[in-house]
């Protein structure tokens, strides 16, 4: 085809000329370039088999890549994704696009990429993804002169992150991305990033609400699957959760005001409107009211363990329903436990001073009623009144003390009688039956004597108000060993 040559090098001779011309062409002559490059590229794509890609039968190609970060758009902790915003370019060399040296190039249309081969380039980790089309397809294709492509396009894709959230909040998560070619093998495209500039930029631009980029790193692997093997090209992100957002509105106490957008929207989600931290608190007032309010103390530990089981459903319903423990699962129990146990602590109060007063009334009216007894037998008959009556004690202590066992006596029954092995066996029954009474009566007594020996130890509180005075302390002081240890181990 020497025509068809002919014409390509007079279309890139006269578009080289126009290029650098310092006065503006005239419409003539514009029209006239227009024409002799259309008639180029038309030459260029003749005979183009789109189907086979670049040095098809020879070595692999190479497809070198770089992408920019235009934006974290959201991280989801419940779907394990998140969301961004990429600048892809991808750079390879076709040699039956050449058309003249290396300086000359030509910026064409995203249609231009539907007519030449292309990298069948996806994402592995990919959920969802679509290109923008804002005004137009947001595609580029830039061809240099001696057949080098560059090919970008900006797209939003939904990523999966596979998340640890054994600390969370105070963790740590890597997410990737996972590029790979989809079809072609190592033998055919070998994928790798851009060598001669940074293959990713815009990480220190970005802005997430909850997490920082405190590490990134580009990755080559090799996937050996059953179709073959592939290389990916991958980008790994260490991000950091910011503990500010949960220490403000679940740890530590805090003041609730209007919000609007997003944020208040991330808010919702999370379901946290008061503090652990101040529920706890509020929950040890109790400790200060004093113990016949029994409307005030029930009513504010009932209110703070409620309001514990609410903040604890919000906080579950922003996760995943995953079966390990997490550690703010570990922080809303043992707030949970502290505000219950402050409640219980009330019930013990409570049960005490009831039991003081129940005890001393009865041993009133018990000294009441022998005072009565005393003085009227001392008006009937005094001698004899005592007389009878240590008389009547011995014979009950008498009859207390002589217990006789059980007998078991058969009546005569002549021998080779068949009622004979019949009564031995009703004898047997009735013997087991009391050496199994004998063995609970023992068991009752040895438990009822530890109870009391227990009792003896637990000293006698004389005044109730004494529980919640050592609660005062007692409850700050667990709590906030509580606290040391947690974040220690977290975030040490």
């Amino acid at each position: 085809m020497p025509l068809g040559i002919s014409v390509l090098m007079l279309a890139c001779g006269l578009f080289s000329t126009i290029r650098s011309s310092p006065s503006p062409p005239s419409d003539t002559l514009s029209l006239g370039r227009l024409k002799n490059v259309s008639a180029a590229i038309d030459v260029l794509l003749e005979g183009y088999d789109i189907r086979l890609r670049p040095s098809f039968g020879g070595q692999p190609l190479i497809v070198e890549m770089d992408l920019e970060i235009a934006s974290f758009d959201s991280i989801s902790e419940v779907n394990m994704d998140y969301t961004v915003t990429l600048y892809l370019n991808q750079y390879w060399k076709d040699e039956r696009l050449a058309f003249s040296d290396d300086s000359e190039h030509m910026t064409l249309t995203s249609d231009f990429a539907e007519k030449i081969w292309v990298p069948d380039t996806f994402f592995a980790n990919d959920k969802n993804s679509f290109l923008h089309d804002v005004t137009e397809k947001n595609k580029m294709v830039r061809l240099r002169g001696d057949g080098h492509i560059t090919y970008g396009m900006r797209f939003t894709t939904t990523l999966a992150c596979m998340m640890d959230l054994h600390h969370y909040p105070l963790d740590s998560q890597n997410c990737t991305v996972e590029i790979e070619s989809y079809g072609y093998t190592t033998d055919d495209v070998v994928m790798m990033w851009k060598a001669d500039r940074h293959p990713v930029r815009g990480v220190e631009k970005v802005q997430l609400p909850q997490f920082k980029i405190i590490e990134y790193r580009t990755i080559t692997t090799f996937q050996y699957l059953a179709t073959g093997n592939y290389n990916r090209l991958s980008l790994s992100f260490r991000l950091q959760r910011s503990i500010g957002y949960f220490i403000f509105q679940t740890y530590l106490p805090s003041i609730l005001i209007g919000m609007t957008g997003e944020r208040e929207r991330e808010r919702e989600r999370a379901g946290v409107r008061l503090s652990l931290l101040f529920i706890v608190m509020l929950s040890w007032v109790s400790f200060w009211i004093n113990h016949e309010a029994t409307s005030a103390r029930v009513a504010l530990g009932i209110t703070t363990v409620l309001t514990m089981t609410t903040i604890s459903t919000g906080v579950r319903s922003s996760l995943p329903r995953i079966s390990y423990v997490k550690a703010i699962d570990i922080y809303l129990v043992m707030c949970f436990v502290f505000v219950f146990t402050a409640l219980l602590e009330y019930a013990a109060v409570n049960y005490t001073y009831w039991e003081a007063r129940a005890k001393k009334k009865k041993k009133k009216d018990k000294r009441e009623a022998g005072d009565n007894f005393e003085m009227q037998e001392m008006r009937m008959s005094p001698i004899p009144s005592l007389r009878n009556r240590r008389r009547l004690s011995h014979e009950l202590n008498g009859a207390n003390d002589c217990r006789a066992l059980p007998t078991f006596r058969m009546s005569p029954i002549v021998r080779g009688s068949p009622y004979l092995s019949r009564s031995v066996a009703h004898s047997q029954k009735r013997l087991r039956q009391y050496l199994k009474s004998q063995r609970r009566e023992k068991l009752l007594k040895s438990i009822k004597e530890k109870a009391i020996y227990l009792k003896r130890k637990i000293p006698s509180v004389k005044d109730v108000n004494t529980i919640d005075k050592f609660s005062r302390f007692i409850f700050p002081a667990l709590f906030g060993i509580f606290n040391t240890v947690y974040w220690c181990f977290y975030l040490l």
